[in-house]
């Protein structure tokens, strides 16, 4: 019973009020992850670009083994957090969901780059919708 305001909390659990913690916990996680990704995605394609006056000068072997370590650092780093470092069963869940994004997100560019799959229906499509308008 709160005397101050004169309201009773039903099924009141000291560590309910304490669960700031296990959020701020949450949200570093996917801070953390959203950082990566945008490193991944953004980052490493930028610094590995040179152009001179037109030119391509990047070099296309550093970029993919950029991409793959990267790739599979942040999947190994997420599968170790959800496996040894992180206590909380939610948390966990948070970590094995940003594996698997990662997982799939290397598995798309291992395929891409081995040449399984392409986007060649893709760049006709384009093409043929320029030419129509």
């Amino acid at each position: 019973m709160d005397e101050e305001a004169d309201v009773q909390i039903q099924n009141f659990h000291d560590h309910q009020l304490g669960g700031s913690g296990v959020f701020m916990q949450r949200v570093l996680i996917k801070c953390i992850n959203c950082a990566l990704l945008i490193l991944i995605v953004i980052g490493i394609p930028a610094i590995t670009r040179i152009e001179f006056h037109g030119l391509d000068l990047g070099s296309a072997p550093k970029l993919h083994l950029l991409l793959f370590c990267t790739l599979g650092l942040a999947l190994g780093l997420n599968i170790l957090a959800a496996t040894f470092l992180v206590k909380n069963k939610k948390d966990r869940l948070v970590c094995w969901e940003w594996a698997a994004i990662f997982g799939i997100l290397l598995f798309a560019y291992c395929a891409f780059v081995f040449g399984y799959f392409n986007f060649d229906w893709l760049k006709n499509f384009l093409l043929r919708l320029q030419s129509d308008l």
